[in-house]
């Protein structure tokens, strides 16, 4: 076996060497939940963060957390796509010892002192004090499992081997022809099985004896593995309980449901996204104004509050982090063609972000007349509107939409440098004035203004104060007359009708079936 970079050096490589080490049988006996309670402890006290890079659940999910690992139980976190689930779960190999011995080569990492498969007693019985010994990270002691309704027992617990029998040429109810699946594998480590309710109804009643009894028993063979493992699980709130995908023994058995949720607040969801979203490797020196950060987020946030999205489906936190890349790859691509230094991202950068996304919202039912991306149009409007309130609520904008209404246009677009841009910003009066909410420097550059200008121009188009078109041409807001007010108000409450209409149907159908 190759030894491992990572690991210190001058460790005991053998039985023997390791019953003379400081590594007792106490010590290396110690199971997972009273290894991941101690250190967690450890760590408490010394006030040390439990879960780097978790943003926003330090007083909800964390201490529910802390409190199922200090009670040495095995626990499931519910809650809905983009919620950090998985990563929490991985997190908790941060509460594992830094290094365990183990049998070199044993499938099942069994423990020097306390083997538990045939092939360790074996070899130990052969070597005695000279059996191999190697050492194990947390990271390999973490075993997941994105559960499948195809997965089978045999992945999860083990089977008869027919290639292991007919080599070593043992009889197939020898203990030495075992497959072991995934759950023995994990043995002195952690088990996660994610979406656990898209399992078989047979494959969870599997997992029964581990969660009870802290055994398995492997198909065919009269031997009950006394597994040292910590289980834990992730679902989906509406799998988990509205259609009875999990059976209730298992549910029964597991020892706390957590539930996470999404960000409370915008900081937070800032803090996240510009933890997450790629920006490092840029090409050019990127600066993303506050505006544009706060914009992406109320995506989100505005995302979860309509009407016309799913609300079981959720709006994952992948949404902001997915449309920021697109932002930032987006302006620096403008400023690539037109030889800038400088990268700053604009509204209108968000709008070419759409791809980002329509794929990760569901309408709440199928065949919305106005289709997904008017949908999100809608959302980032939205957005847009409730951050210009935010730095604009008090700025007089007349002297602005008086320019407009006497006939002035300015269009920006990608095509434009930022510097012929701001030229024909500045031929609009007042609009640099209205600025200062956004604290631009003095010596601000183009393409900072120009952004900047174009959040004013967009948020005033968001309050329908301005018209603007695809192209990115701003112009004076359009003034409908009555009969087309009235026109596009029936239009708007035929279309609702026939929405409500297709929705009742969805439902009937989901009821029936």
């Amino acid at each position: 076996m190759k030894p491992n970079p990572s690991l210190p050096e001058h460790l005991p490589q053998t039985l023997g060497e390791l019953r003379q080490s400081e590594w007792t049988e106490a010590r290396v006996s110690r199971s997972v939940k009273d290894e991941l309670r101690d250190n967690l402890i450890s760590k408490v006290r010394a006030g040390e963060t439990i879960f780097p890079g978790i943003v926003g659940y330090e007083d909800t999910v964390v201490p529910q957390i802390v409190n199922a690992v200090l009670s040495r139980q095995n626990f499931i976190l519910l809650g809905l796509r983009g919620q950090a689930k998985s990563r929490i779960l991985r997190g908790l190999t941060t509460l594992l010892d830094p290094i365990v011995p183990y049998i070199a080569g044993s499938e099942i990492r069994d423990n020097p002192y306390r083997p538990l498969a045939q092939s360790s007693k074996l070899l130990i019985a052969e070597h005695g004090d000279a059996t191999p010994i190697a050492w194990l990270t947390p990271d390999e002691r973490f075993v997941e499992k994105l559960a499948t309704p195809d997965v089978t027992v045999a992945d999860l617990i083990g089977d008869v081997d027919p290639i292991k029998a007919a080599r070593s040429g043992e009889q197939l109810s020898s203990e030495l022809t075992m497959h072991y699946g995934l759950l023995p594998r994990a043995n002195r480590g952690i088990f996660a099985v994610n979406e656990v309710p898209d399992l078989a109804g047979k494959i969870q009643v599997a997992l029964f004896n581990i969660m009870q009894e802290g055994d398995v028993q492997i198909k065919g063979y009269p031997v009950r593995l006394q597994l040292d493992v910590a289980l834990t699980f992730s679902a989906n709130p509406e799998d988990y309980t509205a259609r009875g995908k999990i059976v209730t023994p298992l549910k029964d058995r597991i020892g706390s449901e957590i539930r996470t949720h999404y960000l409370d607040s915008l900081e937070q969801a800032i803090a996240v996204t510009e933890q997450e979203a790629w920006s490092t490797r840029a090409a050019l020196d990127i600066h993303i104004p506050r505006y544009v950060r706060e914009v992406v987020e109320q995506i989100a946030f505005v995302a979860r509050e309509d009407k016309r999205v799913d609300k079981r489906s959720g709006v994952s936190q992948r949404l902001p982090i997915s449309v920021m890349e697109l932002v930032i790859s987006n302006a620096e691509r403008r400023a690539l063609v037109h030889n800038e230094t400088v990268a700053v991202p604009r509204i209108g950068d968000i709008y070419t972000a759409l791809p980002g996304i329509t794929g990760k919202i569901e309408l709440e039912y199928e065949g919305e007349m106005r289709g997904a991306d008017t949908v999100v149009r809608d959302i980032i409007r939205t957005a847009v509107a409730r951050t210009f309130d935010g730095y604009f609520a008090d700025t007089n904008t007349q002297q602005i939409e008086q320019w407009f209404n006497l006939g002035g246009t300015v269009q920006l677009s990608d095509a434009t440098a930022a510097e012929d841009s701001l030229k024909e910003l500045q031929g609009i009066q007042g609009l640099f004035e209205k600025l200062k909410p956004l604290g631009l420097e003095k010596r601000a550059n183009a393409e900072s203004l120009v952004s900047a200008a174009e959040f004013l121009l967009e948020g005033m188009t968001a309050h329908k104060r301005l018209s603007r078109s695809e192209e990115r041409n701003f112009s004076a807001a359009e003034r409908q007359s009555r009969k087309d007010k009235a026109q596009n108000f029936g239009e708007e409450v035929r279309d609702r009708e026939r929405e409500n209409a297709e929705w009742q149907s969805r439902n009937r159908k989901r009821n029936f079936n």
